[in-house]
């Protein structure tokens, strides 16, 4: 078993359990959103298009102007025709080859010579193609990973806050915290996947299954694995014989002898099933979300939220199960630990901290 320790102490950005932000369009045509159990107005006129995280929400409005609302304010960014992505904190945004960054109220140009970027809770990854480097904004810094000799392709797998890819030469580098760490080299490819603080993947130097936790590489186990997620500091992997394990601070637990096939990691949350049963973990114990498998859902942070059997919406979270909405023509959405849910006629219903709210 290999371990390599480093002593260093985590800085990403953890999300938050509650949102800032939850916004919508009503009848009328206003740009809503929630905040502190009220409806607030953002625009009194139709926007265009929006994207939102937990904590921001950025909008081309009816003008054709780039704006931002952080969770209390509004702020307009640009007049000019841009494209843009944001995660649950930052925002990176493109006009003509300039990429500019919004990073908790601070505004950045990353460079003139933009190509591909990507945004996550803590990092933006960008490509340079006037040096051919790739480079992240960490902590308002920026970081060259690796200038690239061939065509430029953005890192195999990034997560919230770690990114794991091939350097020149097809040696395999993490980078996580702000520092740069060598797996090895190899001329196999490696299919890692990444989630926060934590990278899994087959080990293709060592023939092993491994993770990069926190700073370390660590084998788990002694043969590659069928399939892996990485979440929130853990990962969850099926094994050849079908069994689901999940690894967290140096422990493994069995998750199921009997899952099915249908599994998922997202955050702080693996859901799986056996036969028609959905199942979760919660305080270390296995939790029974469903007797059917829901035709739609989405996870985020630590909250599931699914169609019922009739067409409705249940949330699951902390364990419990809480009906939403037994109304059939819905839609919902999640930011942090609350729940969004656009009904038939354009009204919303938002479930967060326990209460339902209906605008």
């Amino acid at each position: 078993m290999r371990f390599f320790f480093f002593i260093i102490i985590s800085l990403f950005v953890c999300t938050a359990s509650f949102s800032q932000v939850a916004p919508f369009q009503d009848y009328s045509g206003y740009f809503n959103t929630f905040y502190k159990g009220n409806v607030r107005s953002l625009e009194l006129q139709r926007i265009n298009s929006f994207q939102a995280g937990d904590n921001l929400v950025a909008y081309i409005d009816n003008r054709g102007n780039f704006k931002v609302y952080n969770g209390e304010t509004i702020e307009q960014i640009s007049i000019q025709e841009v494209s843009f992505k944001n995660s649950d904190y930052l925002l990176a945004w493109k006009i003509g080859s300039g990429i500019f960054s919004y990073d908790h109220g601070v505004k950045k140009m990353l460079t003139a010579f933009g190509g591909d970027f990507i945004v996550t809770d803590s990092l933006i990854v960008f490509q340079d193609t006037r040096f051919k480097t790739l480079n992240v904004l960490y902590r308002g810094e920026i970081i060259q990973l690796m200038q690239q000799t061939g065509d430029m392709n953005m890192p195999e797998s990034i997560g919230e806050n770690i990114v794991a890819f091939r350097d020149n030469g097809d040696v395999y580098r993490v980078f996580w915290c702000g520092k740069l760490y060598e797996l090895g080299g190899s001329s196999l490819e490696i299919t890692f996947n990444s989630g926060t603080d934590i990278v899994c993947f087959n080990d293709a130097i060592n023939k092993t299954f491994a993770v990069f936790d926190k700073g370390t590489f660590i084998d788990v186990e002694s043969m590659y694995m069928k399939r892996y997620k990485a979440g929130r500091g853990f990962v969850v992997y099926e094994d050849n014989s079908g069994n689901l394990w999940k690894y967290q601070n140096g422990n493994k637990i069995n998750l199921t002898d009997f899952c099915s096939g249908i599994w998922e990691v997202k955050d702080d949350l693996v859901i799986w099933n056996e036969n028609a049963l959905l199942y979760s973990i919660y305080m270390n114990e296995k939790v029974l979300i469903s007797s059917y498998l829901p035709i739609r859902y989405s996870m985020k942070n630590k909250t599931f939220v699914y169609k019922n059997n009739i067409g409705g919406v249940n949330v699951f979270i902390d364990g419990k199960n809480t009906t939403l909405t037994n109304q059939i023509d819905n839609d919902f959405t999640i930011y942090g630990n609350s729940v969004l849910v656009e009904l038939f006629n354009k009204s919303f219903l938002y479930f967060s901290e326990g209460k339902l709210i209906q605008n």
